[in-house]
């Protein structure tokens, strides 16, 4: 029991710090959170005591955060295997530490919390309000405080879906908006290029996106390659944009880095960047003009020396 016992204390879909009350949840709502059915949820109420604990005048009973965070318990080790009532009575014994229960309201300060909530019911444009940029947001901050956990407490769950909803597209539609939308500095003068490209046979990683916009924020001209590109297409596609340099990303175990092998033979003064899973490691072609980055902000804190090296401004 204690080694279920502590996996459940660390059974959260978020890291927020604690936040002043929100308003607690119906039991629909909850249900959406959750990914599961009213139905399953009343069942656990009325056979093991895992219901909503809040009382208003003139209301149903309402679920608080407390409550929430042990119906996450209780359905990933249910999903685990353990059998229900085990499950409930961990649930019950456990100790949590509640996060905030999300807002509905769009004025309210924007939580991870409250983009999975939007995400799970499928509500696309919701999910774009709630991400959306302004010109004053700082782009790196926003992907790593803000959309990194939303995608990471996703991936964690499993849900039931409907047909058409898909919580992760929700989410990128919405990051995608965002970016499409924030207003972007011009400048004076020509403003260097950075190409964006996908390692072969890859789908196009959101961060792609992400990346570029953090660097036309900072007045890089970034262009994400769609499409197949060979070794000979990136080495045309270079000549012909005069790029500053080339960013490569990947996130197979076995990745394709052909293209960057060429373009280090070919064109040896432009610099690369390769962001790759660590397992993949030692596929990249390390050499003076190719890098390897680890972590988002650092390459893009490295591509932005090389770009804005000796520009004016």
């Amino acid at each position: 029991m204690a080694a279920w016992q502590n996996r459940a204390m660390v059974t959260r879909d978020d890291d927020e710090p604690a936040a002043a009350p929100t308003p607690a949840l119906a039991v629909a709502a909850v249900a959406r959170r959750l990914g599961v059915a009213p139905a399953t949820l009343r069942t656990w109420d009325r056979r093991y005591g895992l219901g909503p604990s809040e009382h208003s005048a003139g209301a149903h009973r309402r679920y608080s955060a407390t409550d929430v965070e042990r119906l996450l318990i209780m359905r990933r080790l249910t999903l685990d295997g353990v059998a229900p009532v085990e499950s409930a009575r961990i649930a019950l014994a456990t100790d949590v530490v509640a996060g905030p229960v999300a807002s509905t309201d769009d004025a309210s300060p924007t939580t991870p919390t409250a983009v999975v909530d939007a995400a799970l019911a499928g509500d696309v444009a919701r999910c774009a309000r709630l991400l959306a940029l302004d010109g004053s947001t700082d782009v790196v901050h926003w992907w790593t405080s803000l959309v990194e956990p939303v995608l990471a407490a996703l991936a964690r769950r499993t849900v039931v879906d409907l047909p058409g909803v898909d919580a992760t597209f929700a989410v990128h539609a919405g990051v995608l908006a965002a970016l499409r939308d924030r207003p972007v500095p011009l400048g004076a003068g020509r403003r260097p290029v950075v190409l964006v490209l996908v390692a072969a046979r890859e789908a196009r990683p959101l961060v792609a996106h992400v990346l570029a916009g953090a660097l036309a924020a900072q007045g890089v001209d970034a262009r994400i390659v769609g499409g197949p590109v060979g070794p000979h297409h990136a080495v045309e596609l270079t000549a012909m944009t005069r790029a500053r340099a080339v960013v490569t990303l990947g996130e197979r175990v076995d990745v394709d880095l052909e293209v960057v092998d060429r373009l280090a033979r070919e064109q040896p003064d432009l610099p690369q960047f390769v962001m790759v899973p660590d397992r993949a490691a030692g596929a990249v072609p390390l050499g003076r003009s190719v890098h390897r980055a680890r972590t988002f902000t650092g390459l893009l804190h490295e591509v932005l020396a090389v770009a804005t090296a000796g520009v004016d401004g």
